[in-house]
C-alpha cells in the first residue's frame, strides 16, 4: 500500500513511532540518504506493508549531485515521485467499519486513488523507476486492468472526461505513447512481472496481451 503526504502540510504527531506501536517493522531499501523505507507488518506472503510517498518538484539531484529521492518527515522517510497529483484526480470513497468486508473498529471513509489515475502514474514513471520496481509496477498495472476488466467502458470515461483533461496535453500524450511502448513486445521486464506472483501461473504473453487490451480500452488514441 503507498500512501502520499504532503510536505507542505502539517502531520499528526510521530507516524513511525504509531507504527511501530501498531507492530510494524521498519526495512530499508538501496542506498539512499535517508533510504527508502518499508514498514511491514505479518509475513512476506500473507502480510501488509506501508511505503509513504512525497512529490518530487524539480530537479532530480541534490545541490551536491547525489539524487534527491527520498525525504523524512513525522519520523518516517518517504519516497519521492512525480506526478502524484494524478493519484488526487477524481478519488474514489471507500467505507469501513465493524460490519465492512474490511472490518474496522469505527466507520470511516477512506479516499484511494481511481483505477485509471494509478495506472497513468505508473506509465509516466515507468522510464525512472528501478531495479524491480519496473518489473512490479508493470504486474501492478495488469492486476489493476484485470480486476477492473468488467468495468472498462467506465474507466474510458473517466480518462477522457476527467483524467486527460486535468493533465497537460503534452503529459496525457507521453502516457498514452509510454502505454504503446512498454507492451509492444514481450521484454525482460514483462518477463520478470510475469515471474513475480507465486500463487498463480501467469505468462509473459497473457501478461502483455491483458495490457495491450485493457489499456487500449481506456487510454484515448492507444491502439
Amino acid at each position: 500500500m503507498d500512501l502520499a503526504l504532503s510536505l507542505d502540510a502539517p502531520l499528526p504527531g510521530d507516524i513511525r513511532k504509531a507504527l511501530e506501536q501498531a507492530g510494524f517493522t521498519r526495512t530499508f531499501l538501496g542506498s539512499d540518504s535517508p533510504p527508502v523505507t518499508d514498514y511491514g507488518l505479518g509475513d512476506d506472503d500473507a502480510g501488509f506493508y506501508a511505503e509513504f510517498l512525497v512529490p518530487l518538484k524539480g530537479s532530480e539531484l541534490k545541490r551536491n549531485g547525489a539524487p534527491d529521492v527520498t525525504a523524512s518527515k513525522a519520523g518516517i522517510n518517504a519516497q519521492k515521485l512525480r506526478h502524484l497529483e494524478l493519484l488526487l484526480e477524481a478519488p474514489w470513497s471507500v467505507a469501513i467499519g465493524p460490519d465492512s468486508e474490511v472490518s474496522f473498529g469505527e466507520s470511516l471513509h477512506l479516499l484511494v486513488p481511481n483505477p485509471v489515475s494509478f495506472i497513468v502514474q505508473k506509465l509516466l514513471i515507468h522510464e525512472k523507476r528501478k531495479g524491480n520496481k519496473k518489473a512490479q509496477d508493470v504486474l501492478y498495472i495488469h492486476d489493476t486492468l484485470e480486476l477492473f476488466g468488467g468495468a472498462l467502458d467506465d474507466l474510458r470515461a473517466l480518462w477522457v472526461d476527467q483524467i486527460r483533461p486535468s493533465m497537460p496535453e503534452k503529459t496525457a500524450r507521453r502516457a498514452e505513447k509510454a502505454a504503446v511502448a512498454l507492451f509492444e513486445q514481450v521484454t525482460d521486464t514483462v518477463r520478470d512481472a510475469a515471474r513475480v506472483p507465486q500463487d498463480r501461473r501467469l505468462t509473459p504473453k497473457v501478461l502483455r496481451s491483458a495490457c495491450v487490451y485493457g489499456l487500449g480500452e481506456i487510454l484515448d488514441g492507444v491502439r
